[in-house]
């Protein structure tokens, strides 16, 4: 093998003439020296259309590559700029590297590769970057990818919901295909006019692409209700089995605390010290057993332990009314488990039941559940709910945590679309 056919290889490029190879002594770096070859000459660097020479621009320029064992090793070239017909004056394209970056392709694609697997902090220490760099490169390696694809083909049955990236209501709204599993779309915000944001693109990579949604998934919020009903009217809207059994959990939590607040008052406390200038209460008796039952309350009774169930049997002696709310909640749960023609009887029972039972929290909720009410039977006829949004979700806030958090929701999407969406990046050369 010729030498620079070696170092073609060794350094990962194609296209592209290896004039001369420095090593910097003082530094402890490789140049490669290099220059497109005539094929590649001549393009703009921005939509690779053939342009015109235009001026030297800002002369020579290097690019980072990968490292050579532990000597790291730089692409040097001439940088000129052509006159594109649609961009007008900019710097040409080079075949090792994308616009705008400062890395080649082989190094982006390692860095993209390694996001996918460790810590944006473990990152910048294996490959000598910045921070903010490894996000830039994530970010870049996506938009390049997403180029190359249509990620709403063949889309048909849909989830939507959102997801909290960050600490002051900071939100990610993302969509999931329901067929494949992959993740397709996802952008910062929670709001209608963010759901609209995804249509709008789902429309412009196709017309006729909304009207062949045949299934959509939520979790019941009006903000996602509203803009598919507008956008996809024909569509099939099922309500999240887990979002409405979990009205019900939060409507028995309600219960169960305002029966712990009555034991309080009628004297199930007593003082316990001091801490920061105030007397300590604590419950006892009744109150203390109430606060401790929320688990036995929460918990499906398949899934009871033996304590669990005692706490449970003494709720039905001793607090009717709570009793009853954990009925309540436990039999909007069975309606999921029946088949299509059981359900929708066994749901209006269940709201006749919730309206008559004078505890004001179910009758909040039935009203709820009577509005969503074709929703819900249309998701125990499709088998459709957000558990598979749910896992990604999952492994969304995964990705946050070990990249130690991001400071722009832009690299956590591309990540969470390399990591999600069904194009994972591979190693260069493999």
């Amino acid at each position: 093998m010729r030498n620079a056919s070696l170092w073609r290889a060794l350094l990962g490029v194609e296209n592209t003439v290896i004039e001369e190879i420095e090593f910097d002594e003082d530094s402890e770096l490789v140049v490669a020296h290099v220059r497109p070859r005539r094929v590649a000459r001549g393009r703009c660097g921005r939509c690779g259309a053939r342009a015109s020479w235009y001026d030297h621009g800002e002369g020579r320029r290097r690019w980072r590559a990968l490292d050579l064992g532990s000597v790291e090793v730089f692409l040097e070239a001439d940088a000129p700029r052509v006159n594109c017909p649609t961009h007008g004056p900019t710097v040409r394209q080079v075949p090792w590297a994308r616009h705008n970056a400062g890395h080649t392709r082989a190094f982006d694609q390692q860095v993209a590769w390694l996001a996918t697997q460790f810590s944006k902090s473990a990152i910048t220490q294996l490959m000598r970057i910045a921070w903010r760099t490894v996000g830039s490169i994530i970010t870049r390696v996506w938009d390049d990818t997403a180029a190359g694809i249509d990620s709403f083909a063949g889309l048909r049955r849909i989830g939507i919901d959102e997801i909290s990236y960050k600490r002051s209501h900071k939100y990610l709204t993302v969509v999931v295909d329901h067929d494949t599993g992959r993740l397709v779309w996802a952008s910062p915000g929670r709001d209608r006019a963010t759901v609209a944001e995804f249509f709008d693109a789902l429309e412009a990579s196709g017309p006729g692409r909304c009207a062949q949604i045949t299934h959509v998934t939520a979790d019941g919020a009006e903000w996602i209700a509203h803009v598919v009903a507008d956008r996809c009217p024909q569509a099939v809207r099922c309500a999240d089995p887990f979002h409405v059994v979990s009205w019900a959990t939060s409507a028995l939590d309600a219960v169960r605390r305002d029966a712990w607040n009555q034991a309080r008052r009628a004297g199930n406390t007593k003082t316990y010290g001091w801490a920061a200038g105030r007397r300590l209460v604590v419950s006892t008796g009744h109150a203390r057993a109430l606060k401790n039952a929320r688990y036995a309350l929460w918990k499906n009774p398949e899934n009871l332990t033996p304590r669990q169930q005692t706490k449970l049997a003494w709720i039905a002696k001793t607090d009717p009314r709570l009793y009853r709310a954990y009925l309540l909640k436990e039999g909007l749960r069975t309606v999921f488990r029946l088949p299509p023609h059981e359900a929708a009887p066994a749901l209006d029972r269940w709201i006749s039941w919730a309206r008559r039972c004078r505890i004001e929290s179910f009758v909040k909720i039935q009203q709820r559940i009577t509005h969503h009410r074709t929703e819900i039977l249309a998701s125990i006829e499709h088998g459709l709910s957000n558990g598979l949004i749910e896992s990604l979700n999952t492994k969304i806030r995964l990705i946050t945590r070990t990249a130690y958090g991001f400071r722009s929701p832009d690299a956590l999407i591309a990540l969470a679309m390399l990591n999600l969406g069904g194009h994972r990046p591979a190693l260069p050369g493999r």
